[in-house]
């Protein structure tokens, strides 16, 4: 399998299928296609899995693409950002934003992720359902914004605001604490808590997460 990400700010992934070659996407995830690519709509995972991807706002069923021959199938963003292209070992996992997930190889399996947390679930910009990828296999996830990657040590912390998380190991934690001082809290503009992530492991952060575009879309309605 081969692959390009084209588009700047409005990316897309195109990828080169050989004969046999399968690709697995949300239902009706696929922007577009050229050659011979069998297309079927399965329960892929078990209930277990179906019925977690329900809880996390999605399709219980997803697509899964498999190639006939040579061919080319392409995802597009939905929202400007990037698309970030993960190969993920057997048994590696990451956790990310529900709405992440764009496609991936087969055999990488899609599950529902719950915080266990209370205030981080409630507080954190999150929620308290989130989704763990799990490999072997590439598995493409679409981010909103710029996107930056830090690789924290073991115990360093990170402070970021509500939402701005768009993916982490399976290693690092991610915790809420509230802003200090009520000037801070009430006039700061930063709101009343804020979210961390600490180490180890890689965390990937967003600028413009679409809850945050939304609520600037109100603003200037």
């Amino acid at each position: 399998m081969r692959y390009s990400i084209e588009g700047g700010n409005l990316p897309a992934v195109m990828i080169n299928l050989e004969a046999g070659e399968t690709i697995i996407s949300e239902v009706g995830g696929r922007t577009w296609l050229k050659g011979p690519i069998e297309t079927e709509t399965k329960a892929i995972g078990g209930a277990g899995k179906s019925i977690g991807r329900m809880f996390m706002g999605e399709s219980i069923f997803m697509s899964e693409y498999k190639a006939l021959g040579s061919s080319e199938i392409a995802f597009a963003s939905s929202f400007p950002g990037k698309i970030l292209a993960l190969e993920l070992a057997a048994g590696q996992s990451i956790i990310c934003q529900k709405s992440a997930f764009m496609c991936a190889t087969e055999g990488v399996e899609l599950s529902i992720f719950f915080r266990k947390k209370l205030g981080a679930g409630l507080f954190g910009g999150e929620g308290f359902i989130m989704q763990k990828i799990t490999g072997p296999g590439m598995v493409f996830l679409e981010l909103d914004g710029y996107v930056k990657e830090y690789d924290l040590m073991p115990g360093e912390k990170i402070v970021v605001d509500t939402g701005v998380v768009a993916l982490m190991d399976e290693t690092c934690t991610m915790d809420v604490q509230m802003v200090k001082g009520l000037k801070n809290k009430f006039l700061g503009g930063e709101g009343l808590v804020d979210t961390t992530v600490t180490g180890p492991g890689k965390v990937y952060l967003q600028t413009m997460p679409l809850a945050r575009f939304a609520g600037l879309l109100n603003i200037g309605g």
